[in-house]
């Protein structure tokens, strides 16, 4: 069994596919050109993720902050979202996307709560998820909008805007300090704890990508490198120097705890300039 078509979305220069499944933003790309990467090797089935694109992680990130929760990144972006609306206009064509308790094979019995995904898409990308809480007591949830950029050479690219923040080293499992910009020389997992405007340095393929954030606490850069790209079924061996993950989210200690009758929403915006 493979997963539905997705859907065609096309506004002036931009032309984006966006799965129902996961309510996954797949590709964007402008003029012809793909900002967003996608892996040769994702898989294609109902109760696996896609690789590649913008996977929601949501309601935890990774295995969760108990480190044993599944499946992995929460169960969003395996899960059939609705469309709900449909709003094409001038400059942007804006898609929007719910998920309840009741689309959601490992929600936990009782919970009350509305995911709304809007997004927006033109000459550039803008992502709005927002929780509520219709329950009666508070809830608590991890997110990340893992969002996956196509980039010459990752070996190459800069990334501006992290200078000073701390951060957590998943690879080595060590707190740090980032001194200056980001530049990828090896396996890279890192949370940082600062959130904000990070721009993409691309020299070989001539441009920069600008990122925004709201409602986010932490930064999130992420490339496999060799060792770790060759373990992934889902992922070509050789795929890794042409990806990087910038992911903006609320994660580990940074979870967010929604009140009943409350929301919180997160907001990513990409913007790209050519150099």
């Amino acid at each position: 069994m493979t997963l539905d078509a997705p859907r065609e979305v096309r506004t002036g220069r931009s032309v984006a596919r966006v799965y129902d499944y996961g309510a996954h933003v797949w590709t964007w790309a402008l003029d012809g050109e793909p900002v967003l990467w996608t892996s040769a090797g994702s898989f294609f089935e109902p109760g696996k993720a896609l690789r590649g694109g913008v996977p929601i992680c949501w309601p935890w990130f990774g295995p969760g902050r108990s480190g044993d929760l599944t499946p992995a990144h929460g169960y969003a972006r395996i899960s059939e979202w609705t469309l709900t609306g449909l709003v094409e206009g001038p400059d942007a064509t804006v898609l929007t996307y719910t998920l309840t308790p009741a689309d959601a094979p490992d929600a936990l019995p009782g919970e009350d709560w509305t995911v709304t995904y809007e997004v927006s898409i033109g000459d550039r990308l803008q992502l709005a998820l927002t929780v509520a809480n219709q329950g009666a007591t508070p809830f608590s949830y991890e997110t990340a909008l893992h969002t996956y950029f196509r980039v010459g050479d990752v070996r190459q690219v800069v990334v501006g805007g992290l200078d000073g923040a701390s951060y957590l080293d998943k690879v080595t499992g060590r707190p740090e300090v980032q001194a200056g910009d980001v530049t990828i020389t090896a396996e890279t997992d890192r949370v940082y704890l600062r959130a904000g405007e990070v721009v993409v340095t691309d020299p070989v393929l001539g441009r920069r990508l600008r990122i925004s954030t709201e409602g986010a606490a932490d930064t999130v850069v992420w490339n496999p490198w060799i060792a770790k790209a060759a373990a992934m079924p889902d992922f070509g061996d050789d795929e890794w120097p042409g990806m990087l993950c910038i992911e903006a989210g609320n994660v580990l200690e940074s979870a967010v705890t929604v009140m009943p009758g409350s929301s919180e929403t997160l907001r990513y915006a990409v913007a790209v300039d050519l150099t």
